[in-house]
């Protein structure tokens, strides 16, 4: 019995996910990818960038020599700078492990779609970013649940291989789970993209990393390393925030953060959706980790008590579309309110199948529910492309061998340009005023 079982469970699970998509085999997972050091330790390594403000943009990066100053250079042609400034350090220790020098510097006013080439610290190779356009069109790149395996690798060359203006990143990056060099290793293997390309990421549960009585609050090195503009949207935590790119307005909200109604966050959540102008962000997007709706087996109901405390002020507030991750596989449900398909609720996107180490959740309820329009347990990644104020097209790339094959797609609606959800935004508002 114990040859056979296994055999058994391979059998079946190849038979479920013949029933989800009988004309492509799943595929099984593969090895972690370490990246060692390999640049002098005066250079910098783990480059990353994220939006900062209006005209803004942050840059990341670490060094082993601590003597080196949290500077960037910057201009608009290669090897000449015309501009710089200076910026912030800081390191952590966790048990035995020591960090680098994490160096965090604010650079701006930028100009919209331009390349800059910048140098960090004064050492080591010069890199280049495009700056997000003013307006639309404007594309995002979505993936979650990434991790460091040859997956992931594989997530990130489709990825790269066909132009976007950000990408987002709904929890679980490293997949480090308190092995702090995984974090190095991460930081090293998503450079190539990270350092030309903003990366806006929420945290998900593998970056809690808590430890009783020594380390009780969690997120060390997350919060240390991926600095978000937090505080420039009003967030007292890093761990929720705000940002607005061309005419969207993005929402990252943070899963394992106190979220019911008495809550820092909840409260800022209101006051943001409060200050949106449609007339000037038609869209708007939020980012969760543990998904609010899920037709797998996997995580059933972990984002229940979100869903309870914060679902009707987005619904009120007509968000367009809600990107979670934490499920290993892709599901797209309709336009959904309080578990029933509504045409003014958000479409609800999971999309945790970056590449992560543990592998896809294969197990999806039977027969599929009504409002889950599609969905599949295999690696790959979405596209948002927001053509205007009023359309958009999202689309999900299945990872194969040399190509990402796209299959799914659908174009949305904002719901700012829905006539007869705008009407019933507007009794709502009458409502909870006479409240």
């Amino acid at each position: 019995m114990k040859i056979l079982l296994p055999h058994f469970l391979l059998f079946f699970l190849s038979l479920v996910a013949t029933l989800v998509s009988p004309e492509y085999t799943r595929p099984d997972p593969r090895p972690l990818i370490f990246r060692p050091h390999n640049r002098s330790e005066s250079e910098p390594q783990q480059v990353h960038i994220s939006l900062a403000g209006k005209d803004h943009m942050r840059v990341s990066w670490i060094t082993s020599d601590k003597k080196v100053k949290s500077v960037v250079e910057y201009g608009k042609t290669p090897g000449k700078y015309e501009a710089s400034a200076t910026g912030e350090r800081n390191s952590y220790k966790y048990f035995f492990y020591s960090s680098g020098e994490i160096h965090h510097v604010k650079i701006g006013p930028l100009d919209p779609s331009t390349m800059y080439y910048y140098r960090c610290g004064g050492y080591g190779p010069e890199f280049s970013f495009r700056t997000p356009p003013s307006d639309f069109p404007v594309e995002f790149a979505v993936a979650g649940d990434l991790g460091q395996t040859e997956w992931t690798s594989s997530t990130l060359s489709h990825v790269g291989a066909k132009d976007y203006d950000l990408f987002l990143l709904p929890g679980d990056l490293s997949y480090a789970d308190t092995n702090q060099p995984l974090w190095d290793s991460f930081g090293r293997l998503v450079e190539p993209y990270a350092s030309t390309r903003p990366w806006m990421v929420t945290e998900g549960n593998h970056e809690i990393e808590t430890f009783p009585i020594i380390y009780p609050h969690g997120f060390k090195a997350y919060n240390a390393r991926w600095l978000m503009p937090h505080q420039e949207s009003g967030s007292a935590s890093n761990l929720y925030y705000s940002f607005d790119v061309a005419g969207a307005h993005i929402i990252m909200l943070g899963s394992y953060t106190d979220f019911d109604s008495n809550s820092d966050q909840y409260k800022w959540l209101q006051g943001d959706l409060g200050r949106i102008d449609r007339k000037k962000t038609p869209w708007v997007l939020v980012l969760i980790h543990a998904p609010w709706y899920n037709s797998n087996v996997a995580h059933r109901g972990e984002g229940e008590s979100m869903r309870k405390a914060m679902e009707k002020i987005l619904y009120e507030a007509r968000a367009d579309v809600v990107f979670a991750g934490h499920v290993h596989a892709y599901e797209r449900f309709t336009r959904v309110y309080d578990n029933k398909a509504d045409q003014c609720g958000p479409v609800h996107v999971t999309i945790g199948d970056g590449g992560n180490r543990e592998g896809l959740a294969m197990l999806f309820d039977n027969p599929s529910p009504s409002i889950s329009m599609h969905r599949e347990p295999s690696f790959g990644h979405g596209r948002l492309r927001i053509v205007n104020s009023t359309h958009a097209h999202w689309s999900w790339h299945r990872n194969n061998e040399t190509n990402a094959h796209m299959a799914d797609e659908i174009w949305l609606e904002s719901l700012s340009s829905s006539t007869p959800c705008n009407k019933i935004n507007i009794s709502l508002k009458s409502s909870n005023d006479e409240l």
